[in-house]
């Protein structure tokens, strides 16, 4: 599974919680993600914008929020990507998950199965997920929802990452919809 499926997480909650929420745009930054397919068998539209030029990359997602009438930007892996300045001029909401929930392991610089092998090597107890708002700072924002599970019994980084993966998909659907209508 990859960060990917927390969009068809996302997607799905909404279908099964029949929520008047509608993903407008999948934004990929790879034409070859496995998701882009997933994301069309499920009937969400996606877009590849390639993010080599950050400026092109950032005027293109911000063309697309202004001009789809877009009220919550959802990022599901790609936080390294956007610009204090981005993050200022979008004007909506923008929502962050990454896994481990100290911030230690979630810093700026460790992305991916980096977090669960700094978590596995120190012997945490636990893991998890957070969904936080987007600020200028890195991952400094206002956390919307954080969960975690007892690891103390995994024996790979692997397992932590399985686990953490399945917190992710169960806690951003409710977040977005938390952030959307609380508004």
């Amino acid at each position: 599974m990859s960060r990917g499926s927390n969009l068809l997480a996302i997607h799905r909650y909404f279908q099964k919680e029949d929520l008047p929420i509608q993903i407008a745009y999948a934004v990929f930054t790879n034409p070859k993600a496995q998701a882009i397919q997933n994301a069309h068998a499920e009937g969400v539209h996606t877009l590849v914008i390639s993010p080599r030029d950050r400026q092109v990359f950032e005027e293109r997602v911000l063309s697309l929020i202004k001009t789809q009438d877009i009220s919550l930007v959802a990022l599901c892996g790609f936080m390294r990507k956007v610009s204090a300045e981005f993050i200022q001029e979008a004007g909506v909401p923008i929502l962050n998950i990454h896994p481990a929930l100290l911030p230690k392991y979630g810093g700026k610089g460790m992305y991916g199965s980096a977090v669960h092998e700094a978590v596995f090597s120190a012997r945490e107890k636990r893991s998890g997920a957070t969904v936080h708002l987007v600020n200028e700072e890195y991952d400094k924002g206002a956390i919307i929802r954080q969960e975690s599970i007892d690891i103390s019994a995994f024996t790979s980084p692997e397992m932590i990452a399985g686990a953490v993966l399945e917190i992710e998909h169960k806690i951003y659907g409710p977040s977005i919809k938390q952030v959307l209508f609380s508004r």
